[in-house]
């Protein structure tokens, strides 16, 4: 699987999060070829602002890998993370983030954001995680109007 193959999972699970109610977020941890875990969004359902995709598979990998450590990762997130999540992301140790959607996307879109970039963060806090931007970003994109469509809402 490459690239886009995990980004396809990660968009997936954003659908499915939109099917449950939820916003238009996904992202999926890999290692090596193995997908960890792929989870969407979980703000609205566990009703706690940090459940945010990114967020979400973390915890899942970390109980699923029974380590808070996840050097070696990856995470595929359908859009750029946010300075929370890149900060989560940057405390698992995880080597490396692709994003699709950037903040710009979901600023768009009526989403609350801070628009602090992750390639911001990566260098005024010296973190070592690669960063790699656009893959299937029209794809993740579109999701925020798939969501906008099934939901009829709009932040």
């Amino acid at each position: 699987m490459n690239d886009e193959d995990f980004m396809r999972l990660a968009i997936a699970k954003a659908k499915e999060g939109i099917a449950a109610g939820q916003t238009p977020f996904g992202a999926c941890i890999v290692k090596g070829d193995d997908v960890i875990v792929c989870a969407h969004n979980c703000v609205w359902q566990e009703t706690d602002i940090t459940a945010h995709a990114e967020v979400q598979a973390i915890r899942d990998a970390c109980r699923k890998m029974n380590s808070i450590d996840l050097s070696g990762c990856r995470i595929y997130s359908t859009c750029e993370p946010c300075p929370m999540c890149f900060s989560a992301i940057h405390w698992a140790r995880i080597g490396m983030i692709v994003f699709g959607a950037d903040i710009h996307d979901a600023k768009q879109a009526g989403f609350h954001e801070l628009e602090i970039s992750n390639d911001a963060m990566k260098t005024s806090g010296q973190s070592p995680v690669m960063i790699a931007k656009g893959v299937l970003g029209g794809e993740c994109a579109a999701l925020f109007g798939l969501w906008k469509e099934k939901s009829g809402k709009g932040y």
